[in-house]
């Protein structure tokens, strides 16, 4: 929210209360909680009146200091973020005070406070990171008429007439409460979830408030209240509903922070690496679980408005089979059921006459995993929609009725998840689709009321979670752990517990290519573990050129679905050669699961993202801080996907270092420096950071689920003299020993090597052939 006119003003009407000045301090076992008066105390008799700000500031977990302002005590709310769902906190703090000011420090964070005037200062053991100045938190009564364009006034739902027919006339002031830290000279922001716009965020107008936009604008399916710097630390902020941030957009040097309401909780978080800090963030909000290996395969879609029926998706998958191009999870889009019935949970008989026993046919046929759309939405012609009127399954309106619109479906109601009979009712209707084979956004909140009472402005974004957890769990408990994922688009902070998410309705552009990968990494750097987006875009029919290039960067994606809106996306309808290139990237993604898999194993206890923007992996190379076309794919592989047509040429930055071709391994670079060149349909720019041993499967694996233990093929990338190694899934290590011109690579526990490549060794590559099981190699370097 902006609050001034300019920097000396305030917007008409707009009266602000500035936290001035510290008159209590008491300490607490983890902090300090203060009393700030929003105006000085120089006798008894300014103390008559407020309002007063209880500010408290505390270390919940080592490396990480909350700060909680608040200004009416209400009751504790129904609806928060949950914090540490998966790990616990790991305490580790130290308060000291010295006259009037009091210290903090945790794990390399120290936070200083005084009293007069009232500040907070956070530093790291080799800066100041950030402060709140003076005047830098209050309260603010501002007129309705400022408010108007916030989301909770102008969201398409708000002024639907069918959502909200008796709509109460606004109070005359709205009282939010800002927060603000400060931004350094070179300080630059990133995050909030999957953003779409300019990667690097400073001076956005960000609104935490999930909406259904696509790609193309500032509304976003997954916001997070969460963002990153490039100057060591993150900062969460602890509030489910509407949260406003100016990011440098009202006041150039800060970041303000606003919502309406009381409170306003944010925590800084300190590390002293960009992946320190997400391990420290995603310890408070959860981690990944373990997916199934078989999710990182092809996954392929019916499309959405294409005519498409049992014959159709036998012939898709028949196609790709014979094109070299095995597909691992088929998807049918919305129309499996009948039209204007979603969601009845019902295959249309006219097209899936026989669902069960279709299924069972294909997948044993096509070795396919089946996924089916669905969403928490009943239309009113839906078979199912009365019995959801007569349990009382539906958010209501004040009234009692169902809260219903006609924008996607006639009439919809929308499923009540805080209602444990509707949560029942749901769950058995996605039990009877497991049963039969299936293996794997805007929500109203103006006049309407949830089953538990739950106030729906901090229900909107939470929504989201609440319904992929209860999926996530169905499908757990009924296949068992490691074996539940769901593709969903619409998620907030804490929703990396439950993936897969994919990045929405994109055009089939390069512009929209490109925004894409922007969303991705904003996604990643908030706490998400894994990133999805519909290759060739979903609206429009994408050039050959466009769709190539777009499966490039899909296929080195942590997963992979073609997908469209009006238009397949099955490879032959670009072109043979499209398919032909299709099939030598999947073998690549299927070749190099032993890595992949391993990383997400990682992330599941560090909660490290796959696909990782640049400066996460260097962060001290400021050229890397802006680079939004391309990252890298865990710690050892550079991806540059190209975003220019072939007689263009296209140029990515190369960090310092010794980096060689992953396809061609005589081609090898030395950075710091920009590479510019052409690059055919069939490649894509991707190269192996020096000093990696990388771990690949056997070759023709057509699928992504196998044995990473077995017939490794160890490649060793420009080692220097010492030992590295790597991990293969299931828990054996691969270590190699650079000593005195050779190589030695051994096996602890259960895998065996089929072949190890020795690569950029006096830039020659030395492949080495072994006996079948064979557990320790020596490689002659000269």
């Amino acid at each position: 929210m902006k609050f001034i006119d300019g920097f000396w003003l305030l917007k008409n009407g707009v009266k602000p209360y500035y936290g001035l000045q510290a008159v209590k301090v008491d300490q607490l076992p983890d902090g300090y909680e203060l009393q700030v008066s929003t105006k000085p105390i120089r006798h008894r008799g300014d103390t008559l009146g407020g309002p007063v700000l209880t500010v408290k500031v505390h270390s919940p977990t080592e490396g990480v200091v909350g700060v909680n302002i608040c200004h009416f005590s209400n009751a504790e709310p129904l609806v928060n973020i949950p914090l540490f769902p998966n790990s616990k906190p790991v305490p580790n703090v130290k308060l000291n005070k010295v006259g009037s000011d009091h210290t903090l420090s945790t794990a390399g964070l120290e936070v200083l406070i005084t009293e007069n005037p009232y500040t907070i200062t956070f530093k790291s053991p080799k800066r100041i990171l950030t402060f709140a100045g003076p005047r830098h938190q209050g309260v603010f009564d501002v007129p309705s008429q400022w408010t108007l364009s916030s989301a909770s006034n102008s969201s398409c739902m708000a002024t639907d007439p069918g959502s909200n027919p008796n709509p109460q006339p606004p109070p005359p002031l709205v009282r939010y409460i800002n927060s603000e830290l400060n931004i350094s000279p070179g300080e630059l922001i990133y995050g909030f979830g999957e953003q779409f716009g300019a990667f690097v965020k400073n001076g956005q107008s960000i609104k935490i408030w999930n909406q259904d936009g696509g790609t193309s604008s500032e509304q976003a399916y997954k916001c997070v209240p969460f963002y990153m710097t490039n100057r060591g630390y993150g900062v969460f902020i602890n509030h489910p509903g509407e949260v406003e941030v100016e990011v440098g957009s009202e006041k150039v040097s800060r970041v303000g922070v606003s919502t309406v309401g009381s409170s306003l909780e944010y925590f800084i978080i300190y590390g002293e690496t960009p992946l320190q800090i997400l391990e420290r963030y995603t310890r408070m909000t959860g981690r990944p679980p373990i997916l199934p290996s078989w999710t990182f395969g092809l996954w392929l879609s019916t499309s959405f408005l294409t005519s498409y029926s049992s014959d159709t998706v036998s012939g898709f998958l028949q196609g790709m089979q014979d094109r070299n191009i095995p597909v691992r999870v088929f998807h049918l889009d919305c129309f499996w059921m009948k039209q204007y019935e979603w969601c009845s949970f019902t295959f249309d008989p006219d097209n899936f006459p026989d669902p069960k026993g279709y299924l069972a046919q294909i997948k044993q046929k096509f070795s396919v995993k089946i996924c089916v759309w669905i969403n928490p939405y009943i239309s009113q012609l839906s078979p199912i929609f009365k019995e959801g009127v007569k349990g009382g399954y539906f958010i209501q309106r004040k009234d009692g009725t169902p809260w219903q619109w006609d924008l996607w479906q006639p009439g919809l109601a929308v499923v009540d998840f805080t209602n444990p009979q509707a949560c029942e009712w749901y769950k058995a209707k996605l039990n009877s689709l497991i049963d039969i084979g299936v293996d794997s956004e805007r929500i109203p909140h103006t006049s309407v009321k949830f089953h538990d009472g739950s106030d729906p402005m901090r229900m909107h974004n939470m929504y989201s979670i609440i319904y992929n957890e209860l999926v996530f769990n169905l499908i757990r408990d009924r296949m068992g752990e490691g074996e539940a994922v769901v593709f969903a688009r619409a998620s907030f902070a804490g929703g990396q517990r439950f993936p897969v998410h994919w990045g929405g309705d994109c055009e089939s552009t390069w512009e929209a290519m490109a925004e894409a990968m922007r969303g991705c990494l904003s996604l990643t750097l908030s706490g998400f573990a894994f990133a999805s987006h519909d290759i060739g875009g979903f609206e429009g029919h994408p050039p050959p050129e466009i769709y190539q290039r777009w499966v490039a960067f899909g296929l080195f994606s942590s997963h992979s679905r073609l997908h469209g809106s009006s238009s397949y996306r099955v490879p032959w309808n670009y072109g043979e050669e499209a398919a032909k290139n299709m099939a030598t990237l999947l073998e690549a993604k299927h070749s190099l699961m032993p890595y992949l898999y391993q990383l997400a194993i990682e992330a599941t206890q560090t909660g490290h993202p796959l696909q990782r923007a640049m400066f996460l992996e260097f962060p001290e190379d400021q050229n890397t801080h802006h680079l939004d076309r391309q990252f890298m794919l865990g710690p050892s592989l550079l991806v540059a996907p190209v975003f220019v047509p072939q007689e263009e040429e296209t140029d990515y930055y190369i960090p310092a270092g010794r980096w060689t071709n992953f396809w061609d391994h005589k081609r090898t670079v030395v950075g710091p420096t920009w590479i510019k060149e052409r690059v055919g349909l069939d490649d894509v720019p991707v190269w192996v950071r020096a000093g990696t041993v990388l771990l690949r499967g056997p070759p023709n694996t057509r699928r992504p689920d196998y044995d990473y233990g077995k017939d490794l093929r160890v490649e060793l990338f420009s080692l220097a003299e010492g030992e590295t190694s790597a991990t293969v899934p299931g828990g054996a290590t691969v270590r190699a020993d650079r000593k005195d011109g050779k190589v030695k690579v051994t096996i602890e526990g259960n895998a065996n090597i089929d072949s190890v490549f020795v690569i950029g060794a006096g830039n020659t590559e030395r492949v080495v052939k072994v006996d079948a099981g064979a557990k320790e190699v020596v490689c002659e370097l000269s």
